[in-house]
């Protein structure tokens, strides 16, 4: 068997083999970062992101759109809320925080968030490679006795140049990736489908140019659909909006306080030792808190604003903006020039029509796909326990004993939906794709970061073991003393 250094990897006390590597730098990760700081923690950590800067959901950062979570779930309160990485903090720093008291909200608006989110990472700027698109990850086996380490493979978005990086422990934090069904897919230049991750990058820029109407359909019925839909509407005149969803009518999400216990972080424990079914049912029952539905005041607004047609405009037909309920998108026909038809389903007598109108935009809002860990950890599915990506309650991905040393280990963030509960993860998934069957409501909210990021340092760093930091043995220290902690951030 060839040596670590001959698979590529560096040795065990190398100082160029990293504590821990992140592959991707959103939302968990800096929620890790965070934790490590708070914990004062000196281990070596670096984080790959593929984004040339640190972004939220970029694409879809609308004008004057709000948060649907309290401030007081940010990436450090529920852990620690003396912590440095307080979203209170955060207005504290940037002279805002009376005023944003006199808003008398708990809901920041998205923008504002984001450049919270971006004011936390920017303290970790000299442990971040951003553009490095991670590809594979592969185990370094030693002369003898079980993996040690890991060796991740990653490739310059800009340049294309490899390079490779070992660790000891790795977390998985990519997010997802946009999915757009297969009969709508069109990979020709001028196609007018677009995913609303790529929205409020693409599409503004897009209908300035544009002269005349621009005919835009929306296919979905949630959140970032109905977003759009208002977005369209209230910035732009010169578009004709058809919004299509497959449900009898957009419906309202649900975050009374009692339902909102949900993603109270000890709801994991709970959850996660239930029975199949019983996770089944739960998840089911709780799906109105997150996935397909829209904040009840935007849909007041919209409302209020098909009402404002039909005062002036009593034949619907007539209407600039629609909403077509009972209608699933089934289908697309490329009419050329970058112009499409929808193939349309009646979802109570499963009849099949195309759209009358050939769309110059069509916005795919179908949400994400979330396996990308998948084909990075190809390499390593030789070691898993039974096959599949079991996690353990800690996220943990459960390799044999014999293969993977304890004080090593891969764990997974974001792509965990059906073993940690409404609050958090997915049991398992096959190694040739992940199944959503199960989705978790909150495993890709923000609603417990904290406290999830705590959990998984003090798996990965446990605090009665050693880190290794620099090729030397480091035990823990404090840190609410404003100096230079053991990650090399000051607070």
């Amino acid at each position: 068997m060839p040596t670590a250094i001959e698979n590529g990897c560096s040795a065990i006390g190398d100082e160029h083999v990293y504590d821990l590597v992140c592959v991707g730098f959103g939302p968990a990760s800096l929620a890790i970062a965070v934790a490590i700081h708070d914990q004062g923690i000196p281990a070596r950590p670096l984080y790959l992101e593929r984004q040339q800067e640190f972004r939220w959901h970029g694409g879809m950062l609308l004008p004057d759109t709000k948060m649907q979570i309290s401030f007081l779930k940010d990436l450090a309160t529920l852990r620690d809320p003396r912590s440095h990485f307080t979203f209170l903090n955060y207005l504290h720093s940037k002279n805002r925080l009376v005023a944003f008291t006199n808003l008398s909200t708990f809901l920041p608006l998205r923008e504002e968030y984001n450049d919270y989110m971006t004011w936390c990472a920017s303290h970790f700027d000299d442990y971040v490679r951003y553009g490095q698109e991670t590809l594979q990850i592969t185990p370094c086996h030693a002369s003898s006795g079980p993996v040690k380490s890991w060796k991740i493979l990653s490739r310059d978005v800009t340049t294309g140049r490899k390079t490779t990086v070992t660790a000891r422990h790795i977390v998985i934090a990519v997010g997802g990736k946009p999915r757009i069904p297969a009969m709508l897919s069109d990979p020709s230049p001028d196609s007018p489908i677009v995913h609303s991750s790529a929205y409020s990058v693409t599409i503004p820029a897009m209908l300035a140019q544009k002269r005349g109407t621009c005919h835009a359909a929306i296919v979905g019925g949630g959140q970032s659909a109905a977003e759009i839909f208002n977005d369209l509407q209230t910035r732009f005149e010169n578009v004709a909006v058809t919004l299509y969803t497959g449900d009898t009518a957009l419906r309202p999400s649900d975050d009374s306080p009692f339902v909102n216990e949900i993603f109270d972080p000890h709801r994991v424990d709970e959850f996660y030792d239930l029975p199949e079914e019983a996770q089944k049912d739960t998840i089911h029952r709780n799906r109105a808190t997150n996935y397909g539905v829209v904040r009840p005041e935007l849909l007041d607004r919209l409302y209020e604003l098909m009402y404002h047609q039909r005062l002036h405009e009593p034949d619907e037909s007539k209407w600039q903006y629609k909403i077509v309920p009972r209608t699933a998108v089934v289908g697309y026909e490329e009419q050329g020039k970058g112009r499409g038809r929808l193939k349309l389903k009646n979802t109570v007598n499963g009849s099949i029509s195309l759209s009358e109108t050939a769309f110059d935009l069509i916005i795919v809002a179908t949400g994400y796909v979330r396996d990308a860990h998948v084909s990075m950890l190809e390499a390593t599915k030789d070691l898993l326990e039974t096959g599949k990506y079991d996690i353990s309650r800690d996220y943990k991905v459960r390799y044999r004993k014999d293969a993977v040393a304890e004080e090593c280990g891969i764990w997974l963030q974001g792509c965990c939906q059906d073993s940690h509960g409404v609050s958090l993860g997915q049991r398992h998934c096959s190694y040739r794709g992940c199944t959503d069957k199960f989705n978790q409501l909150s495993d890709t909210l923000l609603s417990i970061l904290a406290v999830r990021g705590g959990e998984l340092v003090n798996s990965i760093f446990p605090p009665s073991k050693e880190v290794h930091s620099e090729g030397h043995a480091a035990r823990r220290r404090g840190t609410h003393n404003g100096s230079q902690n053991g990650n090399g951030v000051v607070s």
